[in-house]
């Protein structure tokens, strides 16, 4: 998915402020949960709602303002509660950062993560493979 970067997403060096490419980031996650046909409604539906536990940025090259990047969505899917989204951000070929998300999905009555996210995802997922299913 294609982002311009926008003047006032600038720090005061003139490059992204770095919270910047973690929105970048969780956009791009759920535009690819809802073209796979998994949308919040649907996990509230279910009394669940994906959360964050984790998200770390490698840098490789600053971004300025009139920047055109594109992110993409990796899922990650192993054993146990959590599961992982692995994002690059490119300017063109160029790589730009890495963005690694470690999530769960909560379920909002215990408030606890459930054991199978993969399940829940799998449940609702229209296009499955859009998430790594």
């Amino acid at each position: 998915m294609g982002i311009g970067v926008r003047a006032y997403e600038l720090d005061s060096l003139g490059h992204v402020n770095g919270a910047v490419y973690l929105q970048y980031a969780e956009h791009v996650r759920w535009e690819c949960l809802l073209a796979a046909g998994i949308g919040l409604e649907a996990l509230r539906e279910l009394g669940v709602a994906p959360v964050r536990i984790e998200e770390t940025i490698r840098y490789h090259r600053e971004l300025r303002a009139g920047d055109q990047v594109e992110l993409d969505c990796v899922f990650e899917w192993g054993q146990g509660k959590v599961f992982r989204v692995r994002q690059e951000v490119r300017r063109g070929a160029e790589l730009v950062a890495e963005v690694v998300n470690v999530g769960g999905v909560l379920d909002l009555g215990t408030r606890r993560l459930v054991a199978d996210p993969e399940a829940v995802f799998r449940r609702l997922a229209v296009v499955p493979e859009l998430v790594g299913l």
